[in-house]
């Protein structure tokens, strides 16, 4: 199949417009050049009609090069008139053709300048040397127009792979701002159900204990209100993490807790009437990777909460121990289960607390006990 796009691309009515005035005018030209050779009218009238002819196919060129450059060429073998549109399409095809068609093409288009030497010599000038030049003039033009056409080439493919690296670049940000959504809200869950079950404890204790102390009653009913606000707050980050197109990033974004602020939660969780024994045996605390500390806080935190929510009354034993080159372990432990839980669970807290400890490369491992209490573990690295 022919190609359709030998010449360069442009807007089509102007462009071949102007080819057809300029090979016109050189067509013209030659005639006129040729006029001392014009004895026999018969001549003259072969070539106007030759260069009108070749002109007017260059129209077809760009739809049909090989067609068209073929019967270019049968009309070269007549008249020197078809030489300028035979030369630009040798040129055209060498810029858009492939490069065997552009080879063949050219070739046939010196065996019809060669015929037209024997028939139509030009007088002062020998056969050799006219030889030589249509070789030359038709090497050269194959040769500037496959150098234009790898250029181009060159260019289209320099420009898609930057069009593609960019796509790919809006594409890693976009999973980048994902991930960093899932991230935030994972955070604002654990920190959402460690809130709810923090307040439904101390509105069991109010359900149950309605013969408290009037001053017990509303330091309790101070801890719900304050906790409320607190979990309306956090709420309403989440959603606005969720809504947000860009995540903001800079100083001014959510404090991460940190391991040092394990105490303050098992502080927060005797508070609110569970008992808790705490035992920290770490070595060398401050030279613990933040991040292995951040994640430490989150598996407290989420082995208390569900403490609260399935063993309400029961005590909890937090052991916390390790040191650079051995790791970081961790185990909470509570005797039994009251039944029902205190508040419904969405059950994907342990999921994403499994996850979590993956990703900082540390294992963990849930299971109940033979007496009916529960069990979390979790070994996270700590480098030397």
């Amino acid at each position: 199949m022919e190609r359709a796009d030998c010449l360069p691309a442009g807007r089509p009515g102007i462009w071949d417009a102007w080819v057809v005035v300029a090979i016109g005018a050189l067509t013209a030209t030659t005639i006129v050049g040729r006029l001392a050779d014009q004895s026999q009218p018969r001549r003259l009238m072969l070539d106007l009609l030759v260069g009108v002819v070749a002109t007017g196919l260059m129209v077809l060129l760009p739809r049909r090069p090989v067609g068209t450059a073929v019967a270019m060429a049968l009309l070269v073998t007549l008249s020197p008139a078809g030489t300028p549109a035979s030369t630009a399409a040798t040129l055209g095809i060498a810029m858009r053709s492939p490069q065997r068609t552009a080879i063949a093409m050219t070739a046939v288009q010196v065996t019809a300048h060669l015929v037209q030497g024997i028939w139509r010599p030009i007088g002062g000038l020998s056969f050799g040397w006219f030889a030589l030049l249509v070789v030359a003039v038709h090497v050269a033009l194959l040769a500037w127009g496959q150098w234009m056409q790898a250029r181009r080439l060159l260019l289209e493919n320099l420009l898609d792979r930057a069009q593609r690296a960019e796509a790919e670049q809006g594409r890693r940000v976009a999973e980048a701002r994902t991930l960093e959504r899932t991230r935030m809200a994972r955070e604002m869950h654990d920190v959402l159900a460690h809130r709810l079950s923090l307040l439904a404890t101390y509105a069991g204790a109010l359900e149950y204990r309605p013969d408290s102390s009037p001053e017990k009653l509303a330091q309790a009913a101070g801890v719900i209100r304050t906790g409320v606000h607190q979990a309306l707050d956090e709420l309403r980050e989440v959603i606005s993490v969720l809504r947000d197109t860009e995540i903001e990033e800079g100083p001014g974004g959510r404090p991460q807790p940190t391991f040092g602020d394990v105490e303050g939660l098992v502080a927060e969780s005797r508070a609110a009437g569970t008992t808790v024994a705490y035992d920290e045996r770490v070595d060398e605390v401050t030279s613990l990777p933040p991040a292995t500390g951040r994640t430490a806080y989150r598996i407290v935190q989420e082995g208390l909460t569900n403490a609260r929510k399935h063993a309400a009354g029961h005590p909890v034993t937090v052991s916390v121990s390790g040191r650079p080159g051995d790791g970081l372990r961790i185990a909470l432990t509570n005797p039994g289960s009251s039944g029902v839980p205190i508040a419904p669970g969405s059950g994907t807290g342990l999921v994403g607390l499994t996850e979590r400890v993956q990703l900082a490369g540390g294992t963990l491992d849930h299971q109940r006990e033979p007496g009916g209490g529960f069990r979390l573990e979790a070994s996270l690295p700590w480098p030397a």
